[in-house]
């Protein structure tokens, strides 16, 4: 009597300290952050994933029916604690051996998973008894069974059954059918492993436990379950971990810097395209040499990040190549050589002598192993002539151009060596991107950025701003820049990204081929594209007008297809016909140097050449595209001129290609500063499609 006396006494005390019910329907600490795509979808969720609370009337009879059949079959009947259970749970436990079954009723388990812990102590589950008989005492039955469902944990992150069913089987609990109540119900007792995400097969079998159970206790007749089995269940597809978690993985640690708010639910909503990100993913892994990582990002004209790939394949390997990776860009790096000359004064027509040309000791060299006199800067820039690159340098300073660099994003130490109008200076591929897309922008300063805008409980605590007012190179520079670039892609080094519309880029390939690169930009879009090995080997036939090209190709075709094409400014103008053309532009050899122990780019001191040496494979890098939606199947001028198989891909294919009068034919030189004649445009002949 005074062991009861004292039970009665503790189960009041306990009574008059529990929360009210209203308290006790709040969610318990723990910060759930969800991020959505541009277009509204789940990327990923992170931290204890809650759904909405359903009160009682709102959870189906069948899922309040598998969850008392198979977890408390006498619910209705006990006071919080089952006695009968107790003893049968004693006895099957004896006649085994070993513990094989429990005796904690619902009340108990709400009990334990609200204010104890799951330690197997005699204290523990004592306090458990003691709550669980206050819990009876304060609240009805059908309120236990609410909080209960609600707050249970059902695996992968779900608490509460609407949670739960959200993210097995993409729907809301409100409505759930009689096998998705049985698989919810049947993971109480082992989340991790009867988890339909872990063992899809484990969590179907122990739904047919619950089933049976249903049918012992009265709850469906033997019809119906025979019905649930041959209906079986529909499982949601998991979230993709894959690419996309580059993504996220780059844009969620900025939250820290934006948002002050650490407790309630997050709701992210981010710039990413989900079928760019699907395209973009595609176009690497299609693309990217064997043994080798690749890496995108393409980022919208106002700085928003539509596409990130770090990886070919983000659960092997976390490291995100585009905006971790520091490599040596190559001659991509060009481009902010020719936007300090074209800042200080210089034009694409401006003329400089392909030479031999020795800074400091340092004697850089052409793939082409030759030189070719008189050029424009636009030649000098279409087929990647490292001389005039070093000159360029030289002459506004090599200062000016790591200056230029930084104005443009690069935040990696830029070196100042002769050599770094190379692109020996380690950099980001988003970095790079980003100096691209500036220029795109007709010099103004682009951020890249991934999250648009945060609430929290519905309010919205954060809304990012794009900044407009930072002018990195007067409108003229871009525009000239340009004109660079374009005309690169039309006939240069990166034919081979060339996409049915108006497209500025231009290639970067390291010393032994370790690293390729392409980065350019059309109708808005701007895409850059690494691709090498994480430990820095050489790849056989890897050139930043290959692989990496071809993906930024692929990808672009899809991203810009709905987008309006957008004519640059300035027109195409073609390179002077009558330079033989680099090695990478045709025949897919490196576009810069090569470097030697004595620390420059070049051939060593009096070595040449061996005479007939061919760089690079004996078939050209150009491919023709193919046609293009609502477009007369014609191809780019440059496609169209393709050599015979039985035709030599020699200087006279090339004057004839280009429309210029035979090598040993008289020629006239043009006049200083005059710029080559342009193409007539598309407007100018019907039918045609304008040269890319």
């Amino acid at each position: 009597m005074l062991a009861f006396a004292a039970l009665l006494t503790a189960v009041y005390i306990a009574r008059s300290q529990l929360p009210s019910f209203e308290s006790l329907k709040s969610s318990p600490n723990g910060q759930m952050i969800r991020v959505h795509a541009a277009d509204g979808s789940v990327l990923v969720s992170l931290g204890p994933s809650y759904g909405e609370w359903l009160a009682y009337d709102r959870i189906p009879a069948v899922m309040r029916d598998a969850t008392i059949a198979v977890e408390d079959r006498r619910f209705d009947s006990h006071v919080g604690v089952d006695p009968v259970g107790i003893v049968r749970s004693l006895y099957v436990n004896y006649e085994r051996g070993r513990r094989v079954q429990g005796a904690s009723t619902i009340t108990q388990q709400l009990a334990r998973n609200i204010f104890l812990n799951n330690q197997k102590k005699f204290g523990r589950k004592f306090r458990e008894g003691i709550l669980a008989l206050a819990l009876e005492r304060k609240f009805s039955k059908e309120q236990i069974l609410e909080l209960y469902l609600n707050k249970v944990y059902y695996g992968g992150g779900a608490y509460g059954i609407d949670a739960a069913s959200r993210k097995f089987f993409g729907h809301g609990a409100d409505h759930l059918s009689l096998p998705e109540a049985a698989v919810i119900a049947g993971l109480v007792k082992a989340p991790s492993n009867y988890s339909p995400t872990a063992d899809a097969q484990a969590a179907v079998g122990r739904a047919g436990v619950v089933i049976q159970q249903m049918v012992r206790n009265g709850f469906i007749s033997v019809d119906q379950a025979r019905e649930a089995n041959d209906v079986g269940v529909k499982l949601a597809p998991a979230p993709r971990q894959n690419s996309v978690r580059y993504f996220t993985d780059w844009a969620l640690p900025q939250l820290d810097l934006l948002i002050d708010e650490t407790e309630k639910p997050l709701e992210v909503w981010t710039t990413l395209d989900p079928a760019m990100q699907r395209d973009a993913d595609a176009a690497v892994r299609a693309n990217v040499p064997k043994g080798a990582q690749g890496a995108l990002v393409s980022i919208d004209r106002d700085g928003s990040v539509r596409a990130m790939v770090g990886g070919t394949d983000y659960v092997s390997s976390i490291y995100n190549r585009a905006t971790q990776a520091q490599r040596q860009p190559g001659s991509s790096f060009k481009l902010f050589v020719y936007l300090a000359a074209l800042e200080a004064g210089k034009t694409p027509e401006d003329r400089e002598i392909d030479e031999p040309v020795t800074i400091d000791g340092w004697s850089p060299r052409n793939d082409s192993r030759r030189f070719s006199g008189s050029v424009t800067l636009r030649t000098a820039f279409a087929y990647s002539l490292n001389t005039i690159a070093a000159k360029l340098g030289q002459a506004v300073g090599f200062q000016t151009v790591a200056d230029m660099a930084r104005r443009f994003g690069i935040s990696t130490p830029v070196n100042t060596h002769p050599s770094m109008v190379l692109g020996t200076s380690d950099v980001r591929l988003i970095d790079m991107t980003r100096a691209f897309a500036s220029v795109g922008n007709k010099g103004v300063a682009i951020t890249p950025f991934g999250i648009t805008r945060v609430t929290a409980d519905g309010e919205e605590i954060y809304r990012h701003e794009v900044d407009r007012s930072q002018v990195l190179v007067a409108p003229n520079v871009a525009a000239e820049m340009t004109d660079l670039l374009q005309t690169a892609v039309n006939t240069g080094t990166g034919r081979a990204a060339q996409i049915g519309r108006p497209v500025a880029g231009k290639t970067g390939t390291t010393t032994s081929s370790k690293d390729g690169w392409f980065l350019g930009f059309s109708s808005g879009l701007t895409t850059g594209v690494w691709m090498g090995r994480d430990d820095a080997r050489p790849i056989a036939g890897l050139h930043g007008g290959t692989a990496p090209a071809r993906a930024f190709r692929e990808f672009m075709v899809k991203a810009v297809a709905k987008r309006p094409i957008e004519q640059f400014e300035t027109a195409v103008t073609l390179p002077e016909a009558q330079l033989e053309p680099d090695a990478e532009s045709y025949y897919g050899a490196p576009d810069n140097a090569t470097y030697t122990d004595d620390g420059g780019y070049g051939v060593e001191a009096g070595t040449a050449p061996e005479q007939g040496t061919v760089f690079g494979p004996e078939r050209p890098v150009v491919q023709p595209l193919p046609p293009q939606e609502n477009e007369p199947q014609q191809q780019p001028h440059s496609a169209q001129q393709q050599p015979r198989p039985d035709e030599r891909l020699d200087q006279d294919w090339l004057d004839r290609v280009t429309g210029q009068p035979r090598r040993d034919a008289v020629r006239t030189p043009p006049p200083p500063r005059a710029a080559p004649p342009s193409r007539p445009s598309a407007a100018a002949q019907p039918g045609e499609r304008p040269y890319q």
